[in-house]
């Protein structure tokens, strides 16, 4: 005898379908836009109703986002800036937050409870309650329109403490105090063993703390006032602004700026995918 299905049984794959097809719609029609438009002439990205594939093939936009209007290519620099700048805050914030994060999850101390708690607090401060007298700090330190000044205020964040201190609290103990019997210094451990599983959650660190200062515009308009310092979004803020923008080099422009971070997430996607050693080991 047949069962009969519920209606709501039923539509349930049909309606997952319709909500993963419009999520993944929301996310990439605004690429599909970017990366069309980014070959079309100024006059046919305004005109309605919108072609997604371009009638005529504009490959010189590319060349004018890297030349910028003036014809001075100082695109080519703000990128090697954003580059320096990011790389280098992504690998201290995962270095650091790691250190950290190691020492509050399996090391016990006085007081360690509120550390942590005086850590996360920071969290709930504005940036902009501390970014003047972070300033005056970097003018006074001969810090400004430099990559130090770019980088050291950035080297470590509470929300990288907190989530390798979240990771590293489910690492089994087992494995340390085995080290620790064959003679293992605590660096060593830490190097050779902790770090080297803590792939999922450091990888997930270092996109973040990478995206999050790509995309960093307030801090660079502060401290780099020379053209040869400015990052990328001060860049685009500066091209979109100019009289004779043209709005297909605009989209080339933000082609550019969006490569790097899909390149860094494709590249360590295989760790948020694969896991750490211990997960797989805890498994089996």
């Amino acid at each position: 005898m047949t069962r009969l299905v519920p209606l709501r049984e039923a539509a349930a794959p049909a309606l997952r379908t319709v909500f993963v097809a419009a999520s993944c719609a929301v996310v990439l029609v605004p690429l599909a836009f970017m990366l069309g438009s980014s070959f079309m002439p100024a006059i046919d990205i305004m005109r309605m109703p919108y072609r997604w594939i371009p009638e005529t093939w504009m490959p010189a936009n590319y060349l004018r986002a890297l030349a910028g209007n003036d014809g001075t290519w100082m695109f080519l620099r703000n990128i090697l800036n954003s580059v320096i700048v990011s790389s280098s805050i992504a690998v201290s914030t995962v270095v650091l937050s790691s250190i950290v994060g190691y020492g509050l999850a399996k090391f016990r101390f006085r007081g360690r409870d509120a550390v942590f708690m005086a850590i996360m607090g920071t969290m709930m401060i504005p940036f902009e309650t501390v970014m003047i007298p972070l300033y005056l700090i970097i003018v006074k330190a001969g810090m400004q329109n430099s990559y130090a000044g770019l980088i050291v205020p950035f080297l470590m964040n509470a929300f990288g403490v907190f989530i390798m201190r979240q990771y590293l609290i489910t690492f089994p103990e087992e494995m340390l105090d085995a080290a620790r019997i064959d003679g293992c210094s605590e660096p060593r451990i830490f190097r050779e063993i902790v770090f080297r599983n803590s792939g999922p959650a450091a990888a997930t660190l270092a996109v973040l703390s990478f995206r999050q200062q790509w995309d960093n515009l307030l801090w660079p308009l502060l401290v780099a006032q020379e053209e040869k310092m400015k990052t990328i979004p001060a860049y685009i803020v500066k091209f979109a602004a100019e009289k004779h923008a043209d709005e297909g080099a605009m989209m080339a422009v933000a082609v550019i700026a969006s490569l790097p971070v899909f390149v860094l997430f494709f590249t360590l996607s295989k760790y948020f995918l694969g896991g750490s050693a211990v997960y797989q080991a805890g498994k089996e």
